[in-house]
């Protein structure tokens, strides 16, 4: 299971007539394995899960797992607000051979953090593997707080966070309480301009959007910085900023998908509601792919 280092959030390739282009998904996947990465993960945001049918769904894991053939572990994003529905997807992720799930916490209905603990319990007594908690309160409108994942890390099944509250005195709360109880706990940052802070502080690694166009560079500055090589890390994590944040210049996955455009390993295309990237947002990313010194 992925427990340290660097994943990537990958992108889902489409045709011109907007279906799975697995031709692509192929040759990206097999990109992001040789470039390093440590685990790949499948239909998360970045991936337009939300867009995906539940037939592409299935056919998309086990494409990827048998792609990967062991390669590099492979994660499934499977949460949605509904417990019972999460339960059902993470349970087919598992069968068709994930090596763990990516759970975010429920969007729009908003429950206390009684009912997050609910929620992540009941999946935990309910999915055989690996389940990584995504708190994301920019997307989902609700806050996991260190107090409530403490008590999810009571299920050994639970076995790490992405974290992307944006708030470092909460993850560096986080990391100092969760590491004494469970020193194998993950903490990875699920915003890349705070993955290097995040390791620094005792953190285990990155679920990337960056990756997705600079994974050898993300896997070095991580590893690095693991390996306490701060002055090399810092000047990575510096060298790449432009991309950490112009990849964010519209929502995500927009400007990303055009980056891996660039690159020539998808379309640029993407399904309702999502659409391109304006003008604007394209040469901003083209701006930062010169500037951080991205292979195009």
């Amino acid at each position: 299971m992925f427990t340290k280092g660097t994943g990537t959030a990958v992108v889902t390739p489409f045709t011109e007539n907007n279906e799975i282009d697995y031709g692509s998904f192929g040759s990206f996947l097999n990109f992001q394995i040789e470039s390093g990465v440590d685990a790949l993960i499948v239909l998360g945001t970045t991936g337009e899960a939300p867009s995906v049918s539940s037939e592409e769904r299935e056919n998309i894991i086990s494409f990827a797992v048998e792609l990967s053939n062991g390669r590099v572990p492979i994660v499934i994003g499977t949460g949605s607000n509904s417990t019972d529905h999460t339960i059902e997807t993470s349970q087919q992720a598992m069968s068709l051979g994930a090596d763990g799930v990516l759970v975010v916490t429920p969007y729009y209905n908003k429950p206390t953090q009684e009912g997050l603990y609910q929620h992540y319990s009941q999946i935990a007594k309910n999915v055989d593997g690996p389940i990584i908690i995504y708190n994301v309160p920019g997307r989902t409108g609700g806050n996991i707080l260190p107090a409530t994942v403490l008590r999810c890390a009571e299920f050994e099944n639970i076995t790490g966070i992405k974290e992307a509250s944006g708030d470092m005195k909460q993850i560096d709360t986080l990391i100092r309480q969760i590491k004494k109880i469970r020193p194998d706990f993950s903490v990875f940052s699920g915003n890349d301009d705070q993955a290097f802070h995040l390791v620094c502080s005792g953190g285990d690694g990155v679920i990337s959007v960056l990756s997705n166009a600079m994974p050898s560079e993300t896997v070095e500055m991580i590893n690095t910085t693991l390996e306490g090589d701060l002055q090399k890390a810092r000047e990575l994590h510096l060298r790449m900023l432009p991309m950490m944040k112009n990849l964010f210049a519209e929502t995500n996955p927009i400007p990303v998908k055009y980056a891996v455009s660039r690159l020539g390993y998808c379309r640029n295309s993407l399904r309702l509601p999502l659409v391109q990237a304006t003008g604007n947002a394209e040469r901003l990313v083209d701006e930062a792919m010169k500037e951080s010194g991205t292979k195009v």
